[in-house]
């Protein structure tokens, strides 16, 4: 079963910088888009970025574009973001999900499954 795991979250100062880790285990992650997505406490669940397979393509949000960086590793089956310049209004609890086709679902999170437990970013002073 496919299943993803998400790390890397924490307490940071507005303008800081995190790099979150999405890691495959069972599964070979260079067969599936990933997409990273954040919820607020509430909010929706809105879609941040996402990666193709082989990471030659990439969607961002407007509000993360400049910002924040997606990457992925597959020899490593991780998928990063990269968070710079962080914002109190980027703080949310953030999961990635899988989706078989080079990110056409993306921003639908009930277009993507294997959901991990997520990792919470806060951001504040």
């Amino acid at each position: 079963q496919l299943q993803l795991v998400e790390s890397g979250g924490g307490l940071v100062q507005p303008g800081g910088s995190l790099r979150l880790s999405c890691a495959a285990s069972g599964f070979t992650l260079e067969h599936y888009a990933i997409g990273w997505f954040r919820q607020a406490p509430g909010k929706e669940r809105e879609g941040v970025s996402c990666i193709s397979g082989s990471g030659g393509s990439t969607n961002y949000a407007d509000s993360v574009k400049g910002r924040f960086t997606i990457s992925r590793d597959n020899a490593k089956n991780t998928v990063y973001l990269q968070m710079n310049s962080l914002k109190p209004e980027d703080t949310a609890v953030y999961y990635c999900a899988a989706e078989a086709l080079p990110c056409l679902g993306f921003p639908v999170p009930s277009l993507y499954y294997g959901w991990g437990q997520g990792t919470q970013v806060t951001v504040s002073s």
